[in-house]
């Protein structure tokens, strides 16, 4: 390595390192992000925030942005998480619901159909994973298919208790086939 080489990689490491500084002074030291999970669908983005007895609750919608403020646990933490979203939303029609357990933000898409590889407009953040447990794979889905999907998320919402047995062979006969038998007891 020649001496213009090292002095070009000095200057690198002094600009990260003085970035760096400047960070950690800017951020406030008693604040710390929420952890967070996302999933999508065809024209919504979900975000829950996971954060316990939550207080002082705030979210902001941009167009490009979210931001998340609140006071949770027994200690009292003050959590702040702001988010460059990978895409535009309609501020006006997204939405957050507190719980006792998280707050959950539904953020609408500007496009709806268009599939967002991530959440965020620039690397990860470690604080924010997938939500593998709602995450539904809906890109080659038809907008009939979406329909009957949904018409069946409905009708199992709408359904009664355990005693309600659908019809599944088609015979609305409720006697019994010719050729049942009663099966013996077990033993």
């Amino acid at each position: 390595m020649d001496g213009l080489e090292q002095l070009s990689d000095k200057a690198l490491f002094s600009h990260k390192a003085v970035l760096s500084l400047k960070k950690t002074m800017t951020s406030r030291p008693d604040t710390h992000p929420a952890s967070a999970k996302w999933y999508e669908r065809r024209d919504s983005v979900f975000i829950e925030f996971c954060v316990v007895d939550s207080k002082e609750v705030k979210v902001t919608f941009d167009k490009t942005k979210c931001a998340f403020s609140c006071v949770g646990g027994t200690d009292n933490v003050k959590h702040e998480n702001e988010i460059e979203l990978f895409d535009a939303i309609d501020q006006n029609e997204s939405k957050h619901k507190r719980t006792d357990r998280s707050v959950l933000c539904f953020l609408r898409k500007a496009e709806p159909g268009k599939s967002w590889p991530r959440l965020t407009k620039e690397k990860p953040q470690r604080w924010l994973t997938v939500d593998f447990n709602n995450w539904k794979e809906w890109e080659n889905d038809s907008e009939e298919e979406m329909g009957n999907f949904d018409q069946f998320s409905d009708m199992m919402n709408n359904m009664g208790g355990d005693d309600f047995q659908p019809d599944l062979d088609g015979d609305d006969d409720e006697s019994a086939d010719s050729d049942d038998e009663k099966m013996p007891d077990l033993e």
